[in-house]
């Protein structure tokens, strides 16, 4: 049985970057993840499918006003890309926190299947 492996492209990860560097964080969700995806920060808790993946999403924006910084740096190896973020987090106090994260993915094609963030979490304090 030959298995094909659909490898994403460097132009359609570069477009998942842009979108997300904008503030399309929830839209970047709905095109580019596979509807089955699952993503986990650090070692949380698993979200299964895109469903669940853009309620998270919409959550955290209710929570905090979240800007991307630009210049996010995306190494693409086969199937596995490494994207870094940085991401302003402010509150509805004013408190602003930044977050500087490694998001591992794995990708069917165009659309993300896994994904798992890594990063210190006391930048969250």
């Amino acid at each position: 049985m030959d298995l094909e492996v659909r490898l994403p492209t460097p132009a359609r990860v570069a477009a998942l970057v842009a979108m997300v560097e904008a503030g399309g964080y929830v839209e970047a969700i709905e095109a580019f993840y596979a509807e089955d995806a699952t993503a986990q920060e650090n070692l949380g808790r698993i979200l299964r499918g895109r469903t669940a993946l853009v309620e998270n999403e919409r959550a955290a924006l209710t929570r905090n006003n979240i800007v991307a910084r630009k210049g996010s740096i995306a190494l693409v190896d086969g199937d596995q890309v490494a994207i870094r973020w940085v991401f302003e987090m402010t509150d509805d106090a004013g408190t602003t926190r930044v977050l500087d994260e490694i998001a591992w993915q794995r990708w069917d094609g165009d659309r993300i299947v896994e994904e798992r963030f890594y990063y210190d979490p006391s930048q969250m304090r």
